[in-house]
């Protein structure tokens, strides 16, 4: 398990370059001083800054309290996660392995390096409780590659204890703003120290970045969405990693995103260059996914057995659930990093960036969203429409159970292809989304009821071969009829209302 730690921090700028007095704060009892720590901290990133980039920090510090190899991955605007390692001459290869997406196959390289004097203090309660650490950091910069320079500068930052707060970060703004001391205008002292020490002629202002380019065209906005897919997917890379919650199921869905909007919108980009890349994200999908869904069906004959009162449970139930869970499971994680350690990954992400530096537009992304956009989003709630329609006329069984997946299907497209048009047409392509959401919840359900079904018939087969009773699959076979059964009831009056306010 890496050392993780969540730092949520704030940088201030003073022209008096001092800390005001802080003990007026609420909660703070006392600011005590900690003394003055040297730090010396070198700086790793691609020769092209990648890792800046992103807004990912990698070094090496001596110095302080927390010597070693610290990786820095943002989470909010002042929030990263930051994962430690111990001293060594080499980046070590957990840390390498969590930036593998962003910097491939580039060596990483010392680009600069960071000697501070950090004047540290706590602030802390009645009851000597530190709340948050207030430093003064004396900084000197310099570039380590090409014919960069140096640079200096002092510093005000305040971190929140573990566990704490972060509205007390609020109040201690309020004191600072109140002695005139500012915000920082860069993020972290990398990003100041690049800014400041790059070659000359090539130096970059501390301002503020212009802001994007607003979409226009039906094919800016395509690309914006996936261009936003394609960094979840980067984001999420070290997150599987680690096994943070939910990674796999997140990074797996920006992939359908993606594949999704390459057959929605094939009007706008060209699906001889996309196919390609949508069957690659299929793959990662499904590679994502090796274990994913039994799981989601495991849990439910979990949840539905633990439901059942003691006297309907009959046999070894829970023991034959849990043994055909662990015969069933598919991966593993050590599997699932080596997918992301693989050539096809890489190359997969170096394809999507390849498609949207130089993306394949057709005629019509240079049309009006309002027209081109529309137009194809409706043709996708066709699909659904026309898919749901025949299940509700056909007869209770597997022809039914087949129509409502594929209309299931569907309606996940048409909700990626309605999250997609939002910036383009507002509050319509909203609720479409929503409502497709909606149906896909209801659909999902039936789905996993149907799965359930094949599940507890395979399971009451192997125990009734073993001389046990099968009395509570049966029990269980019958709640999931009747859960379909209540979905299907529920459908045609979710369906109409859906189909009247739809006004794309």
């Amino acid at each position: 398990m890496a050392d993780t730690k969540r730092e949520i921090e704030r940088k201030y700028e003073s022209d008096d370059s001092g800390l005001p007095d802080l003990t007026g704060v609420a909660g703070v009892a006392a600011v005590i001083d900690k003394g003055v720590a040297h730090l010396d901290a070198t700086y790793y990133d691609t020769a092209d800054e990648r890792l800046a980039a992103a807004s990912i920090t990698l070094r090496r510090r001596t110095g302080g309290s927390d010597a070693g190899w610290h990786l820095k991955l943002p989470v909010a605007p002042g929030v990263r996660d930051e994962i430690r390692a111990p001293l060594s001459d080499t980046v070590p290869p957990g840390h390498l392995g969590l930036v593998r997406s962003r910097t491939r196959d580039a060596e990483l390289i010392p680009v600069v390096r960071l000697r501070s004097d950090r004047d540290v203090r706590d602030l802390v309660d009645a009851e000597g409780r530190v709340l948050a650490e207030a430093s003064v950091d004396a900084v000197h910069a310099e570039r380590l590659t090409g014919d960069g320079g140096a640079a200096q500068w002092t510093e005000i930052e305040v971190e929140l204890a573990d566990g704490g707060d972060p509205a007390f970060l609020d109040q201690i703004e309020k004191r600072l703003r109140g002695a005139g001391v500012r915000p920082s205008e860069s993020p972290s002292k990398l990003a100041r120290a690049l800014a400041e020490t790059a070659p000359r002629g090539g130096r970059k202002r501390r301002a503020k970045q212009r802001p994007v380019k607003a979409p226009r065209t039906a094919g800016d906005h395509v690309l914006a969405y996936l261009r936003a897919q394609r960094e979840a997917v980067l984001a999420l890379d070290p997150a599987v990693r680690l096994d943070t919650y939910d990674s796999v199921h997140r990074m797996r869905v920006a992939t359908r995103r993606m594949r999704s909007v390459f057959r929605s919108y094939d009007k706008v980009l060209d699906r001889a260059v996309t196919d390609p890349v949508g069957e690659e994200l299929k793959w990662l999908a499904g590679e994502l996914g090796v274990d994913r869904d039994h799981e989601v069906l495991t849990d439910r004959l979990t949840a539905a057995l633990d439901e059942l009162p003691a006297t309907l449970v009959s046999g070894p139930v829970r023991a034959r659930v849990r043994r055909w869970a662990k015969a069933r499971r598919g991966g593993s994680r050590r599997r699932l990093i080596a997918v992301l350690d693989g050539p096809r990954y890489l190359a997969l992400l170096g394809s999507l960036d390849a498609l949207l530096d130089h993306p394949p537009l057709l005629p019509a992304a240079s049309g009006k969203p309002s027209k081109v956009i529309a137009k194809a989003v409706r043709k996708d709630f066709g699909r659904v429409a026309a898919l749901v329609e025949q299940a509700i006329e056909l007869p209770p069984g597997q022809d039914r159970d087949l129509a409502l997946h594929e209309a299931r299907k569907k309606a996940k497209r048409t909700r990626y292809a309605a999250e997609a048009a939002v910036a383009a047409l507002g509050d319509p392509a909203s609720a479409l989304a929503r409502s497709m959401k909606t149906l896909q919840g209801l659909l999902g359900d039936h789905q996993d009821s149907v799965m359930a079904r094949q599940a507890l018939r395979e399971l009451a087969a192997v125990a009734h071969a073993a001389g046990e009773n099968t009395f509570t699959y049966g029990v269980l076979y019958g709640r999931e009829e009747h859960r379909a059964a209540t979905a299907e009831t529920r459908l045609p009056g979710l369906w109409t209302p859906m189909r009247q306010a739809t006004d794309i």
